[in-house]
């Protein structure tokens, strides 16, 4: 059983939201979203999962516990184990905890928490390829967001950092024919220079990105060979229209002056619930229903395997374990 002195805090740091947008702009052309919500909210949990993430492999490698990411997660395969500890697959499940008022109670008293589900999509878990040793850790991140133009604002005015997003349509990003976008070519409407970054891929489906310097309403051609278009950042917040053309695709696709969204991710605090082995989950787990309330969300928008999180296994544990398996692989007689 859990108890409020088993969770474990790690830092936040800017850093680690850099990385989880970094990675949330590059996976936006493969990921799909079981959860339901705007390509913007995807992005935003996207972001907060790989800061849960980025911060417990930094907490591995200060503690000493060895650990693999050999097997992490590539940007064509959401669902594949995060990392590895003494050769067990492990899923790194993390909750964004946005509500200022819920992070204000949990910051007060993080045994809250033990009052939380621990989630595993079912789809996810009878996914193949699972072992009965694979681990399931899981995670809360207390962080606020900006989602609305008016947050954005806000943000802004307050001089907080802010990373500006429009993810395109299917038929940009995730087009049927797949083919150059010749001549694609940007315009912006803004009376003064801005600079922006497009992403997508190229002929053969590698990720590739282009910076590009867009003067007051001049047309501004793109060397790249882009076959899809997933996204357009702005280093700045455009107060007019962005217009994307190229003759494969028709009429201009326009980015509207509301048309951006901020994906940056204000984290407080990443605290760790603990862990069950795959059967472990298996034998405690009940089914929680689509439409469910729970803890982290209004509503559930699609089925889960539930777990209390006070009945994890503190994560002490499994770090005395890992080491033990470590030793035995260097030292296979003892």
């Amino acid at each position: 059983m859990q108890a409020t002195t088993d969770l474990l805090h790690l830092p936040y740091t800017l850093d680690l939201t850099e990385g989880g947008i970094a990675y949330a702009c590059r996976s936006l052309a493969y990921t799909y979203d079981r959860m339901g919500g705007s390509p913007l909210d995807r992005l935003r949990r996207i972001v907060g999962s790989v800061v849960v993430e980025l911060a417990f492999r930094r907490y591995l490698t200060e503690q000493g516990i060895p650990f693999d990411v050999l097997g992490a997660t590539p940007f064509t395969d959401p669902d594949r184990y995060d990392l590895s500890l003494g050769g067990h697959r492990c899923d790194l499940t993390s909750f964004l905890i946005s509500r200022r008022s819920q992070i204000s109670r949990i910051r007060r008293d993080p045994g809250l928490l033990l009052q939380a589900p621990a989630l595993v999509p079912l789809d996810q878990f009878a996914a193949e390829g699972h072992s009965s040793q694979d681990i399931y850790l899981f995670a809360f991140l207390l962080a606020l967001t900006a989602p609305s133009q008016a947050d954005l604002h806000k943000a802004i005015t307050a001089g907080q950092p802010v990373y500006l997003i429009h993810p395109l349509p299917d038929d940009w990003a995730r087009p049927k024919i797949w083919i150059p976008l010749e001549r694609l070519v940007l315009k912006s409407e803004c009376e003064a220079p801005i600079t922006v970054e497009i992403g997508g891929q190229d002929a053969e489906r590698n990720i590739t990105t282009a910076a590009l310097e867009l003067p007051p309403r001049q047309r501004v051609a793109v060397e790249q060979v882009f076959c899809s278009l997933a996204y357009v950042h702005a280093r700045s917040r455009p107060e007019v229209r962005i217009g994307i053309h190229s003759p494969v695709r028709g009429e201009p696709y326009l980015v509207q002056p509301h048309g951006w969204g901020n994906i940056w991710v204000y984290g407080m605090d990443i605290l760790l619930a603990g862990y069950l082995t795959h059967e472990e989950f298996r034998r405690k787990a009940h089914v929680l229903p689509v439409g469910s309330r729970v803890f982290q969300y209004d509503l559930t928008r699609t089925k889960n395997l539930a777990v209390p999180v006070t009945e994890l296994n503190p994560l002490g544990n499994l770090f005395e374990r890992v080491r033990e398996w470590e030793s035995k692989k260097q030292d296979p007689g003892s």
